[in-house]
């Protein structure tokens, strides 16, 4: 099951007008893609994506692109809040497989697996699952080692040697330590493995529990915890095929503008700190019906990416990903920007440390991210001082 119902406000404007794991990424994909592509490449092929809010970009998306041989009983199917336990939507991400056990019931697995839509990451889930049936743990929790002094934006994980967890803490003031490192922490990756019988029995109790938050980090995990049946998994244990000592270990959470737009500036250096090109372990997704992006007119793009269709007309663009069917006109520039696809920049704009989300204008002569004081009075910027503009947005 793969949890894709979150509102993603931190996101916002980009989670305006769609969820969270239907947000545009790295030119080609979508955040979705990253999870069901590790869990295909991995060879699970029963996969539900419960959603929820503004989900139809993303069921179009799933629909159109994840299909599987129903000839051989495989299925990616994107399953919305359905009501059947009452007239309300999913309370919390618990709440959310609660209300979807249906699908438990009519598969009958030994072992549920349980992952978030929105990391940028490569895990192959088969060996996480391997070793959660080797350990006999109720549930395992994926860990990912974090320095101390980040890990208290995480939830975070305190095990013993063996690998069982003693304690699970969300975003503490103190972190604990793995138990080989004082200076690193567990950082949980939202990727559990349960038992089918420890899961429902917990989102039973769970639902049951009117001071619950019916969330799986905030209350499942700690239950299980408390009950002595959780281990951890060690990130570090997991080998990709087709990786490279740089990006080997790569996982974000791109929750927030400023870590999406740093998410991006790690995949166009010479040597990527995330490789889009490991053709051993696809990122997989589907393509626009597009011509090969072309450069006219002395265009150039330096240490970028560029999507299909995209005319770069004169202009030059630097440390920027660009989406497909962009318009980059004459003598305009772009640096450090995010051009989601459609976006149309005119001639002599300029453009800096920006995201642009679909169909943004830029009129001729226009600037976005030269002038942050005059970037609040019109757009949203970040923390980190990333100008970002909302679909359709016109620049003049």
């Amino acid at each position: 099951m793969v949890l894709a119902g979150g509102e993603g406000k931190r996101l916002w404007p980009l989670t305006a007008d769609r969820a969270k794991p239907a947000v545009p990424f790295g030119g080609n994909y979508r955040l979705i893609d990253f999870v069901l592509s590790n869990l295909v490449n991995a060879g699970f092929h029963q996969l539900c994506v419960l959603t929820q809010y503004k989900s139809h970009s993303l069921d179009r998306h799933i629909s159109t692109t994840w299909r599987l041989s129903s000839v051989l009983g495989q299925y990616i199917t994107p399953v919305p809040a359905q009501q059947r336990l009452g007239p309300r939507w999913y309370t919390g991400s618990a709440d959310a497989i609660f209300q979807s056990l249906n699908l438990v019931h009519d598969e009958k697995p030994d072992h549920i697996a349980v992952f978030g839509a929105d990391h940028v990451y490569r895990m192959d889930a088969a060996q996480m699952i391997e070793s959660h049936v080797d350990s006999h743990a109720g549930v395992t929790v994926a860990g990912i080692r974090v320095p101390r002094a980040e890990a208290k934006a995480f939830g975070c994980i305190d095990s013993d040697a063996s690998g069982k967890i003693t304690r699970f803490l969300e975003k503490p003031d103190q972190p604990p330590h793995v138990p080989d490192d004082p200076e690193v922490t567990f950082a949980s990756m939202g990727n559990y493995v349960f038992r089918t019988e420890v899961l429902l029995e917990a989102l039973r109790a769970d639902a049951a529990d009117p001071e619950s938050m019916h969330d799986m980090g905030g209350d499942i995990i700690p239950m299980l915890v408390d009950a002595g049946i959780a281990n951890v998994y060690d990130f570090d244990d997991n080998a990709v095929p087709g990786e490279t000592e740089r990006d080997r270990g790569y996982w974000r959470d791109v929750g927030t503008l400023d870590a999406y737009y740093d998410a991006h500036l790690d995949l166009v250096s010479v040597h990527p700190i995330f490789n889009l090109y490991n053709q051993r372990w696809p990122i997989r997704t589907a393509t626009p019906p597009l011509p090969p992006a072309k450069f006219v007119n002395s265009g150039t793009a330096l240490e970028s990416i560029v999507g299909p269709g995209t005319i770069i007309s004169g202009a030059t663009v630097r440390d920027s990903v660009i989406s497909a069917d962009v318009m980059v006109d004459d003598g305009a520039l772009v640096e450090g920007a995010v051009l989601l696809p459609g976006v149309r920049i005119g001639k002599n704009a300029v453009v800096r440390k920006a995201i642009l989300d679909k169909n943004v204008v830029v009129e001729p002569g226009a600037t976005v991210g030269v002038d942050h004081a005059e970037d609040r009075g019109r757009f949203t910027v970040s923390a980190g001082g990333v100008t970002v503009l909302g679909k359709g947005v016109r620049v003049e």
